[in-house]
């Protein structure tokens, strides 16, 4: 077991019937609450991290500069932290001021125009 395995005690307040239904449930599985509850708490952040929108939101903020590399990999993984990192730094380069080339020719010929009229218009 890792250090951030590692247990930790949190605190806080729930609505009176959530707890008796998980109690509840806890009894039918002959289950420890906090088992439960971690399982559920795992599972809903699973969902969140997979989700399109969170990852957006996680992406946005990170390129605005609002998150950092280290939270962004904790909220989406390292694998698609690492992806926003190498799209973030290929934001952040300037363009590259490169002229066409004079000896080569798009076109492979001359180009052709095409004349539209008012019903190609829409």
């Amino acid at each position: 077991m890792s250090a951030s395995d590692d247990p930790r005690r949190v605190h806080f307040q729930s609505p009176e019937y959530l707890v008796d239904r998980l109690d509840a449930i806890a009894e039918l599985f002959d289950k420890d609450r906090t088992d439960l509850l971690v399982e559920a708490i795992r599972e809903y952040i699973e969902d969140t991290a997979d989700s399109e929108t969170f990852q957006e939101l996680v992406a946005t903020k990170y390129y605005d500069g609002q998150l950092e590399f280290e939270t962004v990999k904790q909220l989406v993984g390292a694998e698609t932290a690492q992806r926003l990192r190498i799209l973030k730094t290929d934001l952040e380069d300037e363009p590259l001021d490169l002229a066409a080339p004079d000896d080569t020719d798009i076109y492979d010929g001359d180009a052709t125009a095409v004349e539209t009229t008012a019903d190609d218009e829409r």
